[in-house]
């Protein structure tokens, strides 16, 4: 199958072409035709699998076609509006709407926190037909009526369940009371929680149903390994590692801000280039970082989990996990930044006494073992005991209430002792009412 197959138009093909796509992946071969017939749609897809493609080509299809009648007077509206959780997200889906809309005459931009609002201010009096936002600098604009979304043809909350990780569903709600009743809904979530179906319950009208990987599954095409070490030694086997087998691009991450920081300052005395991502960070510093680390110029990239989101590198061949995530299914959405869209991968995941517990909760969600190895020289001290583990302090907020924007709190997460809790069983994954399509297969406040 290719593009021009799904019903596509010519100058829409001629930029995807243009981009180096040829064949669609199974999410867009599913997920094109389904927007285009302008019905509802719950899509589950693990990141790197083509997703933002598979929703961004046919929106811009639809908000083309010469059937659709503008306003009769008046400056153009906001038609679609795309929620993303973070800024690196919302820059990244932005910028593929300007890609893949080149040859159109749409007009895209993307609003989020960390920098000015008051160009966005500027930019929203001209045309702007796809907005793409994260949920608390949206309501910044609304707060301040310098937007107007009444008009909204189309709505997609991409990454539907980090949001919710991260404290947005109050954000959500509000904003789903300023939007027209009559509109089409996308949403794309990588698990199928609890939460993320009763979201969908109120949301989707009879949605078409895609799931292109089975739930809480890992790619095949990463090479997934576990090296066990000392919680004192971790910075010296990520430079050993780094340097005797010449790591030219890693991606790593912490559990936390001031780890970030820290290995960081620590990587630079071993001599190796690295930078810090995190919710601490200001926009531009965290835009230069993650630039430089795409175009190779930067070695290493240490980032917490939430600052993360939005980080697409294409053929990125190491991630490592200098700490694990005390939320399992943080673990696929790490792991998922390398073997994107069919590239080869290596996950590779540094592991003390203190974490024995992360693993097994991650292994269970899994369900499969990962291989576990001893490098030599590094050997893990056999008569260690484990120690209480910092939690990310992305706005952490122990036996509190998550406020906007945060993650969830350790307690939703994990037992008292730092055991992450036993994942509950989620049976099907379907939507009450929902049409399958094409069949199943198998931090601080960010705005």
């Amino acid at each position: 199958m290719k593009f021009s197959d799904l019903g596509l138009a010519e100058e829409i093909v001629r930029a995807v072409t243009e981009y180096g796509y040829i064949t669609p992946t199974p999410i867009q071969a599913q997920a094109i035709p389904a927007v285009l017939s302008g019905g509802d749609l719950m899509a589950g897809a693990q990141t790197g699998t083509g997703k933002t493609a598979g929703f961004v080509l046919p929106i811009l299809q639809r908000l083309t076609n010469k059937d659709a009648k503008g306003p009769a007077a008046g400056r153009a509206p906001i038609r679609t509006l795309i929620l993303t959780p973070t800024r690196e997200l919302a820059a990244q889906v932005e910028e593929s709407v300007r890609t893949y809309g080149k040859h159109t005459k749409l007009n895209s931009m993307a609003i989020f926190g960390g920098v000015s609002i008051n160009p966005q201010i500027q930019r929203l009096k001209s045309r702007v037909d796809i907005l793409v936002a994260t949920p608390g600098r949206l309501l910044d604009h609304v707060q301040q009526k310098t937007l107007d979304l009444s008009q909204v043809q189309i709505l997609v909350l991409d990454e539907a369940d980090r949001m919710l990780d991260m404290g947005f569903i109050k954000d959500i709600k509000k904003i789903l009371a300023l939007l027209p009743k009559q509109r089409q809904n996308l949403l794309f979530s990588a698990t199928f929680s609890d939460e993320i179906k009763t979201l969908a319950d109120g949301l989707l009208n009879n949605p078409a149903l895609i799931e292109v990987a089975r739930r809480n599954a890992t790619a095949d095409n990463i090479a997934q390994k576990v090296y066990e070490v000392n919680r004192e030694q971790k910075h010296q086997v990520l430079s050993h590692l780094i340097k005797t087998r010449q790591w030219y691009q890693v991606l790593v991450f912490t559990r936390t801000k001031h780890g970030a920081n820290r290995l960081v300052e620590q990587l630079g005395k071993d001599g190796i280039a690295a930078l810090a991502i995190h919710g601490n960070k200001s926009q531009g510093a965290r835009t230069r970082a993650l630039s430089e680390f795409k175009t190779g110029k930067l070695q290493v990239l240490v980032a917490t989990d939430i600052a993360a989101r939005g980080i697409d590198i294409s053929e990125l061949p190491h991630v490592v996990n200098y700490e694990l995530p005390n939320i399992a299914e943080d673990y696929i959405h790490r792991i998922g930044r390398t073997g994107r869209a069919g590239a080869e991968g290596e996950a590779i995941s540094l592991v003390c006494v203190d974490e024995l517990e992360f693993l097994k909760g991650i292994e269970r969600l899994i369900k499969r073992s990962l291989p576990r190895e001893v490098i030599p020289d590094f050997e893990p001290d056999p008569n260690a005991r484990a120690q209480p583990i910092q939690l990310r302090s992305q706005g952490h907020q122990p036996g509190g209430q998550r406020g906007r924007g945060q993650p969830r709190s350790a307690n939703s997460a994990a037992r008292p002792g730092g055991a992450p809790a036993k994942p509950k069983a989620r049976p099907g994954g379907e939507i009450a009412g929902g049409r399958p399509v094409g069949g199943h297969h198998s931090g601080g406040r960010h705005r």
